[in-house]
């Protein structure tokens, strides 16, 4: 949310000072919720989104965030467009320090490449319009790795069988995996692979992200089919902790899992 909020502002053209003189709030305040270093109250965002004068469905959507961030557990629901839950996940994306994600299926969202995106989106049946414009939105996340100034530190744990699904043809999935690679090798961003043949281990139970923040606690993320949950409770996070600990213990080292990447990658493109 409080990504959404300096957005919001900047794209107004007024200024953080300008802004606390017209509200009659010190700009030290304004500054502290852009910056996540304390969260306004629904009230204070409403008259902030006035102030700026954002446009009624983006108002909705900022003030949506602010209603839902105090909740212990917070549950997004998806609705038409773009899903709640994905904005959600776009502001802790900006906001944070250090993303860790493990996927047991397919590749994490900031690591695809926009033609994989596609080929997800159309394979939901989704109208045409709606998956250009999630695939232009997963395009724009990549930012957040990808930028010069404090790129986010990010960690993806996969498991070797969503490298080898097929997602679209063989060139596209040919492509996605050396994208895969080359992110790696960027000095903000690991990749390790865990192999098959391991037996029972935390991430059976399903897909989630773990983000930390530069002045607030860590948050894990769920994502649904169409939901998505964000937990922020201490011994949840701990525990979301252990489980990549332990994920890490079984994974390849990064420089083994970018050869087995190259190595399915031939595969693919050798295959008849």
């Amino acid at each position: 949310m409080c990504a959404a909020l300096r957005e919001a502002r900047q794209a107004s053209g007024i200024g953080v000072r300008e802004l606390g003189r017209l509200l009659g709030i010190s700009d030290a305040n304004i500054s502290l919720w852009e910056n996540c270093h304390r969260i306004p109250n629904v009230e204070t965002v409403a008259m902030i989104l006035t102030a700026v004068r954002v446009s009624p469905e983006e108002r909705e959507r900022i003030l949506d965030l602010a209603r839902n961030v105090r909740e212990p557990n917070w549950l997004t629901v998806g609705i038409e467009g773009i899903p709640q839950q994905l904005a959600g996940v776009v502001e802790c994306e900006r906001a944070a320090t250090s993303i860790v994600e493990w996927i047991p299926m397919g590749i994490p969202g900031l690591l695809q490449t926009s033609d994989y995106t596609r080929t997800i989106k159309e394979s939901s049946g989704l109208p045409q319009e709606d998956i250009e414009l999630r695939v232009m939105i997963s395009a724009g996340r990549r930012d957040v790795i990808t930028r010069v100034n404090n790129p986010v530190q990010f960690e993806a744990l996969i498991d070797e069988a969503g490298l080898r699904e097929q997602i679209g043809s063989p060139a596209i999935m040919v492509d996605q995996l050396r994208h895969l690679n080359a992110m790696g090798e960027r000095p903000n961003v690991v990749i390790r692979v865990v192999p098959r043949g391991v037996g029972w281990h935390p991430g059976w139970v399903g897909p989630f992200i773990l983000f930390e923040f530069p002045d607030s606690s860590p948050v894990v993320y769920f994502e649904h089919y169409s939901s998505g949950a964000f937990v922020p409770t201490e011994h949840d996070v701990a525990a979301y902790k252990k489980a990549i600990n332990r994920l890490r213990g079984i994974a390849r080292s990064p420089e083994e899992s970018s050869a087995l990447i190259a190595e399915i990658a031939h595969q693919m493109e050798a295959a008849p």
